[in-house]
């Protein structure tokens, strides 16, 4: 062995995290041979090196390199072949000394298992209807590109860009998985400036709905996969990374290849079914991320334009909604109440036989209806944007526009009401459990939360009170009061809200009491985990849960509506994407109900549906617009 040839050993070791200098020396067998014939440096006693630990050293080495160092089985090992007392042993703990061939097939399978979750990482959708089979095994452009890129660099600059885009790539791969949950929920992306806000929501939503126990299990099991995406895709980067520059010539020929192959894919078209062989995806991604940032920082300034324009701020009050003036206005919104529950044919006919059935029983009482569609600026959830996007005539689609919206002088129509000095404005809100300090934007009297309504009843999941308990309450609360001033309510009704199970039923108004007969009643309900492992079962009992919603409406109406009472009810939004299933229309369904057949008149313009169920092709107006055309409707010009 010649100095010059040691002293590159010695200096230029290719395992145990240090790269070569020049990269052809990591596969130069005779690099190899000096390496294994390179004794161990003595330890400070001064002790004599074992024999045979420098040929160990070089199957730790060779192992380490791929290669098979394993003895004939029939070959017993050497004396001392765990070393001299007290002398380190050499890769996990000596395991891979006393056991080269499987620590070979460790060795191999770790490397299998990071090219893998490397490849996952870079073809994953993220969206969970978008897996399949055929999503991954495409080409990846950004994959051929970042292979040709470490390939080329040196070596402290390709290890320093192994781990950071090994991180960078961890992060996509987190950010894809959050976006799957958000399309699943919201039906569509995380929103990286906006949605923040909603991640607190989540969280509360876990709590009130699986208990504390649930929610601490499900944020720690996120924070765990977090950490474990980001450092395993780290780890598996530097690691195909070694494995590159240790077979320089293939990675390269292999790297062309592949190059070649996405150009000519692309160039022509080819696919897999529907799916591209042929994929930029990541670029695209953080591409469509990148104008969404852009879009988001400058939605401030557009909205606040937007937010000044008021065609009714110089009215004076005496001139405001003047043909209600002495009627009872109650708007009222039922929780995920969509279009689907009215146009799915799984759910159409059950779905239309109660609006029929409310709708003659509601004309035998003397009342008429009118319906038709509006365009709801959110989808699954996020219903106070929906409210204050259909209250304040402006497009709140995300928490910043609601903040903006809640801290501006804006009117609502909840606000004109009270502008009047004609009305008394309340609240019946039984899905706020806390502080609502929103609540004073809205110009509302008095507000009535879940804790206000005297109900003693149990929780249905994350409804607090059911449906037909808040109509009986703002009864008792407020609309049942003798020689009370007119009122207009916002009405908030939650028991169709998310997970749908169990759900209340409707019993007889008079046995309702305090809200404890209904402890029996969630009894006979249904288990959330049981239903949410079947899409059909969820759909099931959204369909009933809507049922019972607009009955708890219908019969409050027949039983306690008159001749000044005029109901304003509509959905806030569709239902997630497991009941739309895959339909990513915005549609809720609006229907107003009144005795006194001048108030319709005003409304004949709009050429609504009769009825509580609105025509297919019945006018949609984006939600947005309510607020002034109502205004205008029954103004002194209506």
């Amino acid at each position: 062995m010649s100095p010059f040839t040691r002293s590159r050993q010695l200096s230029d070791p290719t395992e145990g995290g240090t790269e070569p200098d020049d990269d052809t020396a990591a596969k130069d067998p005779a690099g190899e041979r000096a390496e294994a014939e390179k004794p161990e440096a003595e330890p400070d006693t001064g002790a004599a090196t074992a024999p045979d630990t420098a040929p160990h050293a070089a199957a730790d080495t060779a192992v380490d390199a791929g290669q098979d160092t394993a003895p004939d089985p029939g070959t017993a090992p050497g004396p001392g072949s765990d070393g001299p007392p007290g002398a380190l042993k050499p890769g996990w703990f000596g395991w891979r000394r006393r056991y080269p061939r499987a620590a070979r097939g460790v060795s191999v399978g770790t490397t299998v298992l990071a090219g893998a979750l490397v490849l996952f990482a870079l073809l994953v959708p993220n969206q969970v209807e978008k897996i399949e089979f055929a999503s991954f095994v495409r080409i990846p452009a950004e994959g051929v590109l970042l292979a040709g890129l470490l390939l080329a660099l040196p070596p402290k600059a390709r290890r320093i860009t192994a781990v950071v885009m090994g991180a960078f790539l961890g992060l996509v791969t987190i950010l894809k998985f959050v976006d799957m949950g958000f399309y699943q929920i919201l039906a569509r992306p995380f929103d990286l400036v906006l949605d923040w806000i909603l991640i607190e929501n989540g969280t509360d939503f876990l709590r009130e709905t699986f208990g504390r126990t649930g929610q601490v299990l499900a944020v720690t099991g996120v924070i765990v996969l977090f950490f474990a995406v980001l450092v395993l895709t780290t780890l598996s980067m530097v690691r195909l990374t070694k494995l590159m520059v240790r077979h320089r010539p293939v990675a390269a020929r292999t790297t062309l290849i592949l190059g070649t192959a996405w150009i000519t894919c692309m160039t022509l078209g080819l696919q897999i079914g529907t799916v591209p062989i042929a994929t930029k995806g990541n670029a695209e991604f953080l591409g469509n991320r990148v104008e969404q940032v852009r879009a988001g920082l400058k939605d401030a300034r557009v909205f606040e334009k937007q937010a000044a324009v008021d065609a009714f701020a110089k009215t004076p009050p005496d001139q405001l909604l003047t043909g209600l003036r002495g009627k009872d206005v109650l708007f009222t919104f039922i929780e995920s109440y969509g279009r689907v529950a009215i146009d799915d044919p799984a759910m159409a006919q059950q779905t239309d036989a109660v609006l029929k059935e409310g709708t003659g029983r509601l004309k035998a009482a003397g009342f008429e209806s009118r319906s038709g569609w509006l365009q709801s600026p959110v989808t699954g959830a996020g219903s106070w944007l929906a409210h204050s996007t259909f209250l304040s005539g402006l497009w709140i689609k995300n928490q910043q526009r609601y903040r903006n919206l809640t801290t501006s002088d804006r009117m609502t129509l909840t606000n004109y009401f009270g502008k009047t000095g004609a009305w008394r404005t309340v609240g019946i809100v039984p899905g706020v459990r806390r502080a609502w300090p929103e609540g004073k934007y809205f110009g509302l009297d008095h507000i009535y939360d879940s804790e206000h309504l005297g109900y003693h009843g149990p929780y249905f999941s994350w409804t607090p009170v059911p449906d037909q308990f808040s109509m009986e309450a703002f009864q008792r609360l407020e609309h049942g009061k003798k020689d009370r001033e007119p009122i207009m309510a916002e009405i908030i009704l939650a028991s169709s809200h998310n997970p749908w199970s169990p759900i209340a039923r409707m019993i007889d108004w008079d046995d309702l009491g305090d809200g404890s007969v209904f402890h029996r009643i969630k009894k006979e309900g249904t288990n959330p985990t049981e239903v949410w492992k079947d899409p059909e079962k969820v759909r099931t009992e959204y369909r009933r849960a809507i049922e019972y919603s607009i009955r708890s409406l219908t019969e409050w109406v027949e039983r306690y509506g008159d001749e000044d009472t005029v109901l304003v009810f509509l959905g806030d939004h569709q239902p997630v994407p497991t009941v739309t299933a895959g339909d990513t229309g915005k549609d809720v369904p609006i229907t107003i109900v009144a005795k006194d057949k001048k108030v319709l008149d005003r409304v004949a313009g709009w050429n609504w549906t009769d009825g509580l169920k609105p025509a297919a092709n019945a006018p949609r107006w984006g939600m947005d617009k309510f607020r002034d055309r109502f205004m205008t409707a029954y103004g002194p010009q209506g």
